[in-house]
């Protein structure tokens, strides 16, 4: 098992992950769209994932470098296969961010949530940047699938699945902006501007995409035994179509 400042995080199938991210990558390229670029700088993804956004990262900066991190090497196996030579792919844990060299910028889309410790985190992204270097993110934010984390609950404490979930630790710091605007000057960013906002998907694989992205903690939880079956409980309560109640934390600062 993976894990970011001392909570457990899921193992991901990178495979998987790049088949049904979809509604991912949407989220992801509006939060590119807020970089800024010339076209020569040298900017890193900060939990690139399979490399969906880096590819597009990657169009933005013809005269440019791309660094792509991630935990995961079983999604920096597919991004590598996705990228190429046009980016160099770390397996890397963010709180020991090593880029090599100053950044000009650093992207982050759907990770900062994994992260228990923000403090650490944003200690170690401005550390990474060129003095004036952006930092541009979004994660999931406070109040985040509360909706549906909600309905999920009571399929949780059933048997046969409860006595699975009694010692179930959430593995998300689903954050205000307040508090992350707090972390990010006390890290020493000069600029910090952060906002929460309401970003409800219908994802187009329902099923696979919340075993694999949403409730992964959840299925992994369970024996493989009862994963499918906890599954059809999930689906059959959620009904149709399934709305993920996203809420998105927004992050724009300046070191």
């Amino acid at each position: 098992m993976i894990t970011y400042g001392c909570m457990p995080v899921r193992e991901w199938d990178g495979s998987s992950y790049d088949r049904i991210s979809g509604t991912m990558e949407r989220l992801g390229l509006d939060v590119l769209d807020r970089l800024v670029l010339s076209g020569d700088e040298t900017v890193l993804d900060a939990g690139c994932g399979s490399g969906r956004i880096t590819e597009a990262l990657i169009q933005r900066l013809p005269r440019g470098r791309v660094i792509a991190v991630d935990e995961s090497e079983s999604m920096t196996r597919v991004a590598r296969e996705r990228l190429g030579s046009e980016a160099e792919v770390l397996t890397q844990d963010l709180l020991e961010l090593d880029a090599g060299e100053p950044l000009d910028a650093i992207l982050s889309t759907a990770t900062f949530h994994w992260i228990a410790d923000h403090g650490r985190l944003f200690r170690r992204l401005h550390a990474s940047l060129k003095p004036g270097g952006r930092l541009v993110a979004q994660c999931g934010g406070e109040g985040n699938i509360s909706i549906l984390r909600g309905e999920v609950a009571p399929i949780m404490r059933r048997d046969p699945y409860a006595e699975h979930f009694a010692d179930f630790q959430p593995p998300w710091n689903y954050a205000s902006a307040e508090t992350t605007e707090g972390h990010l000057r006390a890290a020493g960013f000069a600029i910090a501007r952060c906002w929460l906002t309401p970003a409800p998907r219908n994802p187009e694989e329902p099923r696979e995409f919340l075993a694999t992205i949403v409730l992964g903690p959840h299925v992994q939880q369970l024996p493989g035994d009862l994963r499918d079956p906890f599954m059809d409980d999930v689906m059959q309560r959620l009904g149709e179509p399934v709305t993920v109640d996203y809420v998105r934390l927004n992050i724009d600062a300046t070191s």
